[in-house]
């Protein structure tokens, strides 16, 4: 239940704007990388990139050492072990309950397993007793601890957070951080966290990237992100010189 990713000399525009310059990053297996940077540098592009929701100008991204295939079978095999949670989520309509057991609906899980595996996702974001609620009834954290819970309970091999306790009131994040930790912890999965919280991806991850107009910066881990970074410009960052 775990996945390597590699990122090779990535390239995305839009309208001629350049949004992803030779992105190059490696995440192995069971690692929590936390990318960060301000708004607009390019984040959440290179998660839908990773995601097979973007397609990228040039470059590759190779997941346990291969490319993505083009043989759609393939393809989809390859997605069902991928998930991401975004910051603004849609849930389906209908109750909680069914929103989360539906990805394990369409991969052909049945009863007694399904509704076990639906409750124990519950149960790590603390909401068992919201299992019969309807999604439009939810509070924006409460959503959003839903949507974590739908997307891990499939068991992804590799697990995208593309901001996705911004805006939340301290006592959903901490929920939703401490899912993430147990998460990995328990499973191997490997997460790619997309953020421009700081104090978050100390407090999640393992390694963490730099993402500057469309460009790695520089990567390392925690400690040395942080404390000892090596290019100016994330020194600035770090320092709060420069604007999320």
């Amino acid at each position: 239940m775990t996945m390597s990713v590699e990122v090779e000399a990535l390239r995305k525009s839009f309208d001629r704007r350049n949004v992803l310059v030779d992105v190059d990053l490696h995440i192995p297996p069971g690692e929590i990388l936390a990318v960060i940077g301000p708004n607009g540098a390019g984040k959440t592009t290179l998660l839908r990139i990773v995601d097979f929701l973007l397609r990228p100008d040039a470059g590759a991204v190779r997941y346990d050492g291969r490319d993505g295939p083009a043989d759609p079978e393939a393809r989809l095999a390859l997605r069902r072990r991928i998930s991401m949670v975004a910051q603004n989520p849609r849930l389906f309509r209908g109750s909680v309950f069914y929103s989360v057991s539906y990805g394990l609906c369409v991969r052909g899980v049945e009863p007694p397993e399904l509704p076990i595996r639906t409750l124990q996702a519950l149960e790590a974001v603390g909401l068992v007793d919201r299992l019969h609620a309807r999604t439009s009834d939810l509070s924006a954290g409460e959503a959003q601890r839903v949507a974590f819970a739908r997307a891990v309970v499939f068991r992804p091999d590799l697990l995208l957070l593309d901001e996705f306790a911004a805006n939340l009131d301290p006592a959903n994040a901490r929920i939703l951080e401490a899912a993430v930790l147990e998460y990995n912890r328990s499973t191997g999965t490997t997460v790619i966290l997309v953020t421009h919280d700081m104090f978050q991806a100390k407090r999640l991850a393992n390694r963490v990237a730099l993402l500057y107009e469309g460009r790695i910066i520089e990567s390392g881990s925690v400690i040395e992100f942080f404390d000892e970074p090596g290019d100016p410009r994330t020194r600035a960052f770090v320092r709060g010189e420069l604007a999320y």
